[in-house]
């Protein structure tokens, strides 16, 4: 991981027609996710001889790209997803940055990218939050999302790492990530695959994404909320869905999640719920499991709640199951009530309702 270093100083140039408030206030009424963003922007530029420099807010818009930067050939780009919180006490917070700038520099180390200093990477995020803390939604449970990303700029046709890069941190109001509005999702089991072992898998680069479009929108068609990753090898040990990890409530109180190992992204939510539940004395397994030892548990009632986790959609119940073969229901096909207990939980730290054990809350406003 990148040392921590000087931070520069961020140059400001505020927007000069900034979404007006009557209009900013509609779409915080009623954000959805990922469609409207705010006025600024963070950018900050590498290059192999001046190193990371040039750190600024701009006014939100369009990147000048040559048309033979090397991300539009080579996909060099990784990006991080987290969240900015409302706490109790009126202040603004992230949630566990430290953590998403030691992830990104994982990332850019498997994409051949400089790593990024992780307070300068905490800066970046604080810088944007600070420019547009007044796209905060008014609807339950809303926040700002963040979408630290970066990608090789240097003009070249050729296969090697580029020179120079740029880092980006752009945000948007979110409301809920799921537009279903049932109790649990459902989910597709795919014949395709996400990553194999020695891939990018465990990296949160755009392309592994890309990939998982075709299976996802097949689980769209098929009336699914998310698609399901199996291993590449055995096509047989459940690994995760198209953007989450996943958790597996045994009847005897146990939970089991899959172990990483190079395929699966390690989430940050993830890492938080398997701390929280070992804090509540819970027993947490990171343990190879079959879709076809799933099925069994859950007709036989060993399994009793499947939860999903990640930044967007915080934690979210798995109701239903299905593949080629037929399909299944875990529990009651609702919310249980452990997947619900947890989701409180991490969800009352990071709007600081609750005490923080770990210190991950980060205040930054």
């Amino acid at each position: 991981m990148a040392a921590s270093a000087h931070i520069p100083e961020f140059a400001r140039t505020p927007h000069p027609a900034p979404c007006p408030a009557d209009a900013r206030a509609a779409i915080l009424a009623n954000p959805g996710f990922g469609t409207t963003f705010t006025d600024h922007m963070v950018e900050v530029d590498y290059d192999a001889d001046r190193g990371w420099h040039s750190a600024r807010v701009v006014p939100y818009g369009p990147i000048a790209l040559d048309p033979a930067a090397a991300v539009l050939h080579y996909a060099q780009e990784i990006f991080e997803g987290m969240k900015a919180y409302r706490l109790a006490d009126g202040g603004i917070a992230l949630f566990r940055p430290y953590a998403n700038a030691a992830r990104f520099n994982a990332s850019a180390q498997r994409l051949a990218m400089p790593e990024l200093p992780q307070d300068l990477f905490v800066e970046a995020v604080r810088q944007q939050v600070a420019a547009d803390s007044a796209w905060f939604p008014t609807v339950e449970g809303g926040s700002i999302y963040l979408r630290p990303f970066m990608f090789a700029s240097e003009a070249f046709l050729g296969v090697r790492p580029s020179r120079s890069y740029k880092f980006m941190v752009i945000a948007s109001p979110a409301g809920n990530y799921f537009k279903s509005g049932a109790p649990a999702v459902s989910i597709w089991v795919s014949q395709y695959t996400r990553a194999a072992p020695g891939g990018t898998g465990e990296a949160k680069c755009g392309g592994n994404y890309a990939a998982s479009l075709v299976p996802t929108a097949e689980a769209f068609a098929r009336g699914h909320d998310q698609v399901l990753f199996l291993d590449a090898a055995e096509h047989r040990w459940v690994e995760e869905l198209g953007g989450m990890n996943l958790f597996f409530v045994m009847a005897d109180g146990a939970i089991v999640t899959p172990p990483l190992g190079g395929t699966i992204l390690p989430g940050i939510t993830r890492d938080s719920l398997i701390a929280l539940a070992r804090d509540e004395g819970l027993t947490v397994r990171e343990d190879r499991y079959a879709l076809d030892q799933w099925r069994a548990d859950a007709a036989s009632g060993a399994l009793i709640e499947t939860f999903a986790c990640g930044t967007a959609a915080v934690v979210t119940p798995v109701g239903k199951v299905a593949d080629a073969s037929g399909e299944f229901v875990i529990g009651s096909g609702g919310p249980g009530q452990l997947t619900q207990k947890l989701r409180q939980r991490l969800v009352s730290i990071q709007r600081g309702e609750a005490a923080d054990p770990h210190g991950w809350v980060h205040r930054v406003a």
